[in-house]
């Protein structure tokens, strides 16, 4: 995982100038068969997509309409009928339940991106992080739930394999989402969090430990085509887009592996 360490805002300025050329290639030429796409993405994965929806738009024509959450949220979300044309999920199991329920197109789910987890403090050096874990000397530890964002169900499966999760239990704080996960550690609610890897890029590498993969599954995150958008030609080439090398660049510059 690479870090940009001492340069805060990179790629908030990358996504700025991708908007600004998206908007100007648009401006020059909208073509007369352009749409919008609403697309449910998975809490962690918010700048990437953000970045990749300008890209697609600058591509295509086309917009695309972006809804966040935890992807348990946004799952039932779709089953009571949300707008949605496509699941970017933070786990393979909601796009595999969402076709076998009738919710999803058979032959649409594809692994777009594997995740990775990171333990974050904003204050606390934390690069022996298993250390950090075992010594407890912390009050609270944020984490995603479990029961509706798989980066949660990650940490929790963390501090199973290092032996930690009956001591540590009472001091979890947590979040409805990945994101706020975060949100409890940077405002000091929690001194640490187990957080999505790609969430903290740009965090001193003092302030990250990695969690080594082998310590929980593969937080394989599966794309899937919904079945009110089984005709829908803009929601497959979304789709599409997600698989190319474009796409898989930004991907993988947000601190994910890519499938081959």
């Amino acid at each position: 995982m690479t870090r940009r360490a001492g340069v805060p805002g990179v790629r908030g300025l990358r996504r700025a100038l991708i908007h600004l050329a998206g908007a100007a290639l648009m401006l020059a030429a909208v073509p007369a068969s352009s749409a919008t796409v609403g697309v449910a993405v998975a809490a962690n994965f918010t700048e990437a997509a953000e970045e990749i929806a300008a890209a697609f738009a600058q591509e295509t024509g086309h917009e695309v309409r972006l809804s966040f959450g935890p992807t348990g949220a946004l799952y039932a979300q779709i089953t009571q009928g949300a707008p949605f044309a496509v699941l970017l999920a933070a786990d393979d199991v909601r796009p595999a339940r969402a076709i076998e329920e009738g919710f999803g197109v058979q032959g649409t789910s594809f692994v777009y991106a594997i995740g990775r987890l990171a333990l974050y403090s904003a204050s606390m050096d934390v690069s022996d992080g298993a250390a950090i874990l075992a010594a407890g000397g912390f009050s609270h530890l944020a984490i995603a739930d479990p029961e509706t964002a798989p980066y949660g169900a990650a940490a929790i499966a963390t501090l199973e394999a290092l032996g930690h999760a009956e001591q540590i239990a009472p001091r979890l704080v947590i979040g409805q989402s990945i994101a706020q996960a975060l949100q409890f550690v940077k405002s000091g609610n929690a001194e640490i969090g187990m957080v999505a890897a790609s969430q903290v890029l740009d965090e001193p590498s003092a302030h990250v430990w990695p969690v080594p993969q082998d310590l929980h599954a593969p937080i394989r995150q599966d794309a899937v085509l919904l079945r009110s958008a089984e005709d829908d030609e803009a929601a497959r080439s979304f789709l599409a887009f997600l698989r190319s090398e474009r796409a898989r660049k930004i991907i993988e510059s947000y601190g994910y592996d890519v499938p081959d």
